[in-house]
This record gives structure tokens, sequence and C-alpha cells, in this order.
């Protein structure tokens, strides 16, 4: 079969199985048999996500033998039962109902509960046949009428490669009192496991070794890290708003295509469909020929609007090269796109319109430029807002433009954490400074060794908007958001060599109402 024919018969099996995930958001009658696990069948936990003042998205799959076929359910429908109560015993559920599991979705279960109470904390579980699910955690956002007072207490993280450590990071977070998580993206990486599990230095299943490629070997690679239980205990501790960056597919792709193979349309597929069947994400992000939709908003009242977007299923090519490379006329055609035409519009109507005292943007990569050379030069990073310089500007254009209220951009991606100021105009020094833009390290990609502070600190002397730089550890970000201020905190561990690694905060910072750019506070 030429690869051409089974490109055009994955992507028609694609679009079946969209009918297929609508068809699994409909209630089933609670008559329906449902298959005999061989083992308990909640082995990945639980998970909460993208709430809204009334509801928000619960999520479970069954899995008795993860690293098997079918994750060892037989491929048959089944049914699994779910309730939302207020308090941890259920001894008063307000919701239940019963839910389908379809092996076509690796029995992943994805219920979108509606009518709770705005601005409270709700617990949830799920029944299979004798079974029942750990019990998890969520809460609703307060009224879209509410003020801006209050707060929003909310983490963000990336970037957790398996085999470069354990999850310490998610141990501490799971402890914290947080409204929610973000997850700006390397939930999983694209590469085989070793024998010995890298540095956890724990034995991995055969069927592991070799890279993953069509969708049941994305789902055992979603499934081994998922299995971890102080991400499970995360999950099931917070709703999260998930988006992905590349390693989800492959190392700096963009669109369909890959600096590596040409065409991977095949690949991100199967990649973009085992995501949604492992994330506690909504409708639109279900698997669809067109592409599932993951850029969303969230309201939190008046006090902030979050908007999560997409970096990598839109963007153009980038037209200077592929990663570190010097900077070209072409990357500023105004039809070369970060996040395509669609979103673009459909993120500058939210600024229009966005009546939040804080405004929130959630990123794969980072936006603030990174100069590698200063006057020697023009070398910048590609895979970034670097290689898209006209999409920035139209960005940062429409942040002016809408007179956005505070506007904060949190990133992922670079296994270090950066504090920059955003410039209306990179190119111009005298621009002036319209946003912040927080990017944090990673859980643990990059193990203890492997450090970014001796390769991009000499670089930090060319790009004074950047306020802060560290290159050396892993941790993530606990944001707080009041009326009058923003504060940052780095939250870092010692090592991710064991999951009981202490924690600490490395540095505090702070964002004035109506005063664009960070203060180190700590």
């Amino acid at each position: 079969m030429t690869a051409h024919v089974h490109r055009r018969g994955f992507l028609a099996g694609v679009a079946g199985v969209a009918g297929l995930a609508a068809a699994a958001q409909i209630p089933a009658a609670r008559a329906t048999a449902t298959p005999r696990p061989a083992g308990y069948p909640f082995t990945l936990g639980v998970a909460s996500g993208d709430p809204t003042a009334t509801g928000a998205v619960l999520w479970t799959r069954l899995a008795p033998e993860p690293f098997a076929p079918g994750g060892g359910m037989p491929r048959r429908a089944a049914t699994v039962e779910w309730q939302v109560a207020t308090d941890a015993r259920f001894r008063q559920v307000v919701r239940e109902g019963v839910a389908w599991a379809l092996p076509q979705l690796a029995h992943s279960v994805h219920v979108e509960v509606d009518g709770l109470r705005p601005d409270r904390e709700w617990f949830y579980r799920f029944r299979y046949r004798g079974d029942l699910s750990p019990v998890g955690r969520t809460r609703t956002a307060p009224a879209p009428q509410a003020g801006a007072g209050g707060a929003l207490a909310f983490a963000f993280a990336s970037c957790q490669a398996w085999d470069s450590g354990y999850y310490p990071s998610y141990r501490h977070m799971a402890a914290e009192d947080l409204d929610l998580v973000l997850h700006l993206g390397d939930y999983v990486y694209e590469g085989g496991i070793p024998a010995d599990g890298g540095y956890r230095g724990v034995a991995t299943p055969d069927v592991l070794r070799e890279a993953p490629r069509d969708v049941e070997r994305w789902r055992m690679q979603y499934a081994l890290y998922k299995s971890d239980p102080d991400l499970q205990a995360a999950h099931a501790r917070f709703p999260w708003l998930v988006t992905w960056d590349d390693h989800e597919v492959q190392n700096d792709y963009a669109n369909t295509e890959s600096q590596y193979e040409g065409d991977i349309s095949v690949l991100r597929a199967a990649a973009y469909q085992a995501w949604y069947e492992h994330q506690p994400v909504r409708a639109p992000a279900r698997p669809a020929a067109g592409g599932p939709r993951i850029y969303r908003r969230l309201r939190w009242g008046q006090l902030a609007q979050v908007d999560l977007v997409d970096g990598r299923q839109y963007r153009s090519i980038p037209p200077c090269g592929w990663g570190e490379a010097q900077a070209c006329p072409e990357a500023y055609d105004p039809s070369i796109t970060m996040l395509g035409e669609e979103q673009e519009r459909w993120l500058y109507q939210g600024f229009a319109e966005s009546r939040a005292r804080w405004n929130i943007l959630g990123s794969n990569v980072m936006v603030g430029r990174l100069d590698h050379d200063g006057a020697a030069g023009d070398l910048l990073w590609h895979d970034a807002w670097d290689g898209f310089p006209a999409a920035r500007n139209r960005l940062t254009s429409a942040w002016a433009r809408h007179r956005v209220s505070n506007p904060v951009v949190v990133t992922g991606d670079w296994h270090s954490t950066f504090v920059n100021d955003i410039k209306r105009d990179f190119d111009n020094p005298s621009s002036p400074v319209v946003a912040t833009e927080f990017v944090g390290t990673s859980i643990s990609t990059n193990g203890d060794g492997e450090v970014y502070g001796p390769y991009y600190g000499p670089m930090i002397r060319y790009n004074p908007h950047i306020r802060f730089f560290d290159g050396d550890r892993r941790g993530y970000v606990r944001c707080e958001v009041r009326r009058a201020e923003m504060r940052a905190e780095l939250r870092v561990v010692s090592t991710v060599s064991r999951r009981d690694a202490p924690e600490s905060v490395y540095a505090r910072f702070a964002v004035e109402d109506g005063r664009p750019g960070a203060v180190r506070t700590a």
C-alpha cells in the first residue's frame, strides 16, 4: 500500500471515529451489557478539566492491562456509571448518569457535567461493574457576573519526559490549594522508552521500546505516563486545562510537516486521537477529519480570562529554517502564521470582548524575543514566536488596539525559566512594554544533569527585556491572581531522581495592575 493511500484510508477512518466520539457523549442505558475486564479497570486514575461556572469534564479510561492491545478490555462498547457529589463520601449526590466507553476510543470516558453551582468544589467518581474508581475533586468557576474580587490560584507546567526522571513536582502540587492547573505541552514524548526506564531506572515492557507510530502504540505511551502516581494525584485534585506542543507528535513539527520526514499527517492523526482519549477535554477536541479544535477560553468571573491556544496544528512552516537560524525578511510576510487565520480571529475577538481585569494567554512556546548573538547577527530560535515576527506583531497589536487589561502570557517548552517584558515591536528597542511573560521550566525533561544555564546564560545580556533567567532547575510555577496584582512563584525540586524530593521557592515575582512587566520580590 502506498503512503498516500494509507494516509487517505486512515483519515477516512478518523471521520468515522469522530462520529463515534459524538456517540460517546450520549448517555447510555443503564441496562446495557458491560464486558468483564481482566482486572481493576481504573489503573490510569481519573481527571477533570475545562471547568465552567456550571460544570466540568470528567475523564477516565478503562485499562485493566494498559500495555496490552485494547488496554486489556474486550473489543466491545461498555457503560460506566458516574456520580458528582458535594462531599468526598458521596452522601449528597447531585448529578449521576451512565456514559459510553467505546473500544474505538480506547474505552475512554468523557462526561460533560452541567447544572452545578458556580464557584465551589465538587467530588466525582466512576463505577464499572463492581469496581469503583478513585475519587476526584474538581471545581466550578465563579459566575460570569461575579466581580473582580476574590482570587484565582493556578499552577502551570510542561515537559515531563518519562525517562528523564520522576515527578516530585506533581507530588507537591497535589498538596497545594489550587483552583486550576494549566498544562502547556509535551505531556508525553514521542520516543521509545529505554529498557531500564532511563533516569528512573525501572524496567519497562518490551512493547514500549520502539517509538509510537500508530494509535495503539500512542495509547500505551499515554498509559505509561499516566501510570505515574503523582501525576494521577495532581489530576485527581484539580481541574486541568491542557494544550499540546510538539513532542505529542514529533519534535518541532509545523502543521503536518516535519523537518525529518516531510508529511506526517498519518502520524499526527494517530497522536491527536490518543491525546484526546487521555485528556479531560470537551467534544470539539475529539478526532475529526478537519482536525480537532483544542483552543478555548475560560472566564473566571470578571477577575480573569484565560485563553489557551494551539500553536502547532495551524502554524506555517518556519520560513527562515527549522530551529536555530538567522532572521529573514520572509518571516514578515503577513500570510505567515503561528495560530492560523481562524484561531487568530477567535483570539482577538476574545480580546475585544473581554471585561476581565487580568487576561492570561496560555502559550506552548515563548512569545518574547531571545537574540542569540547580539550585534553579531540576528540568530534566533525559529520554532518559537521568534520565527513568526509578523504573527507576533499582530498579537501585540491586538493587545494594544483593544486596550486589553493586564495581558500576561504563561508558557512552557523551554526547560528553563524566563520572565520577559513583551514589547509592542521587538525590532524597535524603544517600543513600549505591552505584556508580561512567565516561561516555566520542565517537570522532568533534561533531568538533573542536562542544564541550559551555560547555553542560554551568555545570551541574556543581549536581551534587556528578559528580567530573569534560570536554566538549571526542574519544577513548575504557582500563580495567584487578585484585583491589584498577579504573583508568581517558581517552585523547584532538588532532584527528579526521587519521588520524594523536597521542594523550595526559588524566586517570586509580582505584576501590578495596570503596569506591564514583572518585578522580582524574593
